[in-house]
């Protein structure tokens, strides 16, 4: 190793990348002399040239041997510096990853961040979101947050909340539908339906009626978080979870129409981690502290 012309690997892989001396000039931030001499440099290690003037656009034309050691050490250098990169942005034991599906991060999670970098100073929170869950050590997470039955393999689950189930829309909808009080009015008005099949208007049929209600009509939305845009657009009414909606009907964005009546679902949230926890202090801290904010 002690032995290598590593600053005219350098140079030469700059110059087989960008097919010429000025371009690996001007990359490198060198006279375009210096990368010649490298080149020159190179040719007399090895033996053999890896370069001749003349030819081509740029009036450089690599050897086959050129040809061969510019593609690998081009290859080698990025790779490395792919890992120095993700080395350098490796996370300290003070850095947690929480995945959550893409509704939950977004309606519930996103606005209370700011309370958990108060309340707890010294970590680092990053968040990211997808539906599955996949390997949580695999995927470099220290905890994630997902709906359901809690029931997942391979993986260790705690209850994190409750929920529930009650139709919303926004007020100039209730206004202009006539202000429905009872579940009887819900025929006369434009059902709006999440993917979710925990979330189902068949769900609030079954409990609250009216049996007439035709839950096939409406559209269909692929995320918690659009059905309720849609609602509070006035697009028609939802049937919302409480724990994603709550916000929203707090501040008068989305109403209650029905507001006795509910459908509850238990523990519907869970924290999810992997067999061995990392940075483990500071996941206690954060799972803490989520469940403080559910309860």
């Amino acid at each position: 190793m002690k032995d290598l012309p590593l600053h005219a690997l350098r140079a030469f892989a700059a110059v087989y990348s960008h097919g010429g001396v000025r371009a690996a000039a001007r990359e490198l931030g060198i006279a375009h002399s210096s990368v010649s001499r490298h080149i020159a440099e190179l040719s007399s290690w090895l033996g053999v040239p890896v370069a001749r003037v003349g030819g081509g656009k740029r009036g450089l034309t690599l050897t086959p041997q050129g040809e061969v050691l510019g593609k690998a050490t081009l290859t080698s250098l990025k790779e490395i510096s792919r890992v120095a990169g993700a080395l350098r942005e490796a996370k300290s034991g003070r850095s947690i990853t929480i995945s959550a599906t893409p509704s939950f991060a977004a309606r519930w999670l996103l606005q209370r961040l700011p309370q958990l970098e108060k309340a707890l100073p010294r970590i680092e929170v990053s968040v990211v979101v997808d539906q599955r869950l996949t390997d949580l050590r695999a995927e470099e997470v220290d905890l994630a947050i997902r709906i359901g039955d809690g029931k997942w393999r391979e993986v260790r689950c705690e209850p994190l909340m409750e929920d529930s189930l009650y139709p919303v829309m926004s007020p100039a909808y209730w206004e202009r539908a006539g202000r429905p009080d009872n579940p009887a009015r819900l025929t006369r008005l434009r059902l709006l339906h999440d993917r979710d099949p925990q979330a189902s208007w068949e769900l609030w049929r079954a409990a609250h009626g009216p049996k007439s209600l035709d839950v096939r009509s409406g559209p269909r939305f692929a995320s918690s978080d659009l059905v309720l845009r849609a609602a509070m657009q006035g697009q028609g009414v939802a049937l919302a979870r409480h724990q994603l909606a709550v916000d929203d009907v707090a501040s008068g964005a989305l109403l209650r129409p029905f507001a006795g009546l509910s459908i509850e679902m238990g523990p519907s949230y869970w924290i999810v981690l992997p067999e061995q926890l990392r940075n483990r202090e500071s996941t206690l801290a954060v799972i803490d502290w989520l469940k403080k904010q559910a309860t």
